[in-house]
């Protein structure tokens, strides 16, 4: 969902903070964070802190919106720095991510390398957030339904129209325009000029790969150690990365399959791949949700069974969890549609899913179906972030080779955007995310990196 433009795109966005804008103040920490609503509080063991960012970062001394950031400090002689996280979306919330890192990888020494930092981004959450007033329907608008024709893409377009309308008319739409990747980025500046530090250390997942690869673009001097993990493309989430759901469906939906044959004596989906491949297909004819669902499972094998059994039982329409509010999705939106130039014709959207039913009939025409941003209220304010290969060589990509959301095809293009800054490690993997999963050479591979500066001296795989 975004296309660069020239090499123009790099110089407004490094340039872009006026001389005479105000340093950002100290933070000052308390305790407890928030909690999201959710027991037991995910930011438990936290101290967090407020820092207002200008809304408009042309406008340095116009209106503020604050962030919320937490923090869980190292007390240990060998504190490197900081380690900066964002979980993706957009849209994810990221207070949490300190705790995550401890009960993960407690063991692994980054605590005590690192004063580890989350934040709500701009728009989310905590973080002065956003609205589009969204229905509960309205929520899921962004990938699917799977469209069988030109009528399904003209009833989406008709959905799509009202919820761009919304948003721009929503009680945050004085926010909206300034609702982009290259913002959130210049937000990460200010919270590491407020933590009183040279460099940071960051790492993000998914759509964090883009913003991690953003900031390093952005502000190339003031990196340490950058670990990107399931890469979007050097475009973000732009159209293109929208429609290539489809091509990471295919490349992940073998993984279940394979399980699922060999437990259909549990499951009773088939007794062999291809058996259960029709077993979907036969599902996806009288239960249409049954594709966006399978698609949302494919992200982690501790799924399969939950799927396995929705399949089994015809599947009931998706819940929602308690963060799947109408902020996240909203946020979703700005970003997505702000990032990127989106086309505006409806005809487009429906050629585009006629020919994802050839290429990729199990989910194109889901991923492909048109969206919100094709009806977005403003205009781009400034040129997408150009990722670029001119820095120090301090990033580490790591990527699932069957990765559902962001296919090993985008990962490659971000490898190659930017050239030698990266080494490029792939995970003989399934699913969305390889940091603190289960293949221990690519959660090795991440540590060592952060904790030790072991950058691999090649691009290198990890075997299964």
């Amino acid at each position: 969902m975004r296309k660069t433009l020239a090499i123009l795109a790099f110089l407004p966005l490094t340039m872009a903070i006026p001389a005479t804008a105000e340093a950002a103040p100290a933070l000052r920490w308390t305790s407890p964070c928030p909690d999201y609503g959710v027991t037991p509080s995910p930011t438990a063991g936290l101290e967090c802190a407020r820092l207002k960012v200008p809304l408009d970062y042309a406008d340095p001394g116009g209106r503020t919106i604050e962030l919320t950031v937490s923090r869980k400090a190292s007390n240990s002689p060998k504190r490197r720095g900081v380690l900066l996280m964002n979980p993706g979306g957009p849209g994810s919330p990221g207070l949490a991510m300190p705790t995550q890192l401890a009960e993960r990888q407690g063991q692994s020494g980054l605590l005590e390398s690192y004063d580890v930092i989350g934040f709500d981004p701009r728009g989310t959450t905590y973080s002065t957030p956003v609205t589009c007033d969204l229905t509960e329907e309205q929520k899921f608008i962004l990938v699917g339904p799977y469209a069988e024709g030109p009528r399904d893409v003209a009833e989406k377009a008709a959905k799509s129209r009202v919820v761009a309308k919304q948003c721009a008319e929503s009680k945050t739409a004085e926010l909206l325009p300034q609702m982009t990747t290259a913002n959130t980025a210049r937000d990460m500046d200010r919270i590491r000029e407020a933590l009183g530090e040279r460099k940071i250390s960051f790492y993000g997942v998914s759509y964090g790969s883009y913003l991690g690869a953003a900031y390093a673009s952005m502000f190339p001097a003031r990196t340490d150690r950058i670990v990107l993990d399931s890469l979007v493309g050097p475009d973000g989430l732009d159209v293109r990365a929208h429609q290539r759901f489809a091509e990471g469906f295919d490349d992940r939906i073998g993984d279940f399959t394979a399980w699922a044959a060999a437990r259909d004596d549990v499951y009773h989906l088939g007794r062999t791949q291809a058996e259960v491949t029709a077993k979907f297909l036969e599902l996806a004819e009288k239960h249409p949700g049954i594709r966006t669902a399978t698609w949302g499972a494919l992200y982690d094998d501790v799924n399969f069974p939950g799927l396995a059994e929705k399949w089994a039982a015809t599947p009931a329409k998706a819940q929602s969890g308690p963060l799947d509010s109408d902020n996240h999705a909203a946020l979703q939106l700005h970003v997505l549609c702000n990032d990127s130039d989106w086309p505006e014709s409806v005809r487009y959207y429906q050629k585009a899913v006629e020919r994802a039913r050839v290429t990729h009939p199990m989910f194109g025409p889901a991923a492909a179906n048109i969206t919100p941003c094709a009806f977005w209220p403003v205009e781009r304010r400034e040129p997408p972030v150009r990722i670029h290969d001119r820095g120090p060589s301090n990033i580490l990509l790591v990527q699932n080779l069957r990765d559902p959301a962001t296919p090993l095809v985008g990962a490659r293009e971000l490898r190659s955007a930017l050239g030698a800054r990266a080494k490029f490690v792939t995970v003989d993997d399934g699913g969305h995310g390889v940091f603190t999963k289960e293949n221990a050479c690519g959660n090795d591979t991440v540590v060592r990196y952060l904790r030790d500066g072991a950058l691999p001296a090649t691009d290198t795989q990890c075997p299964a």
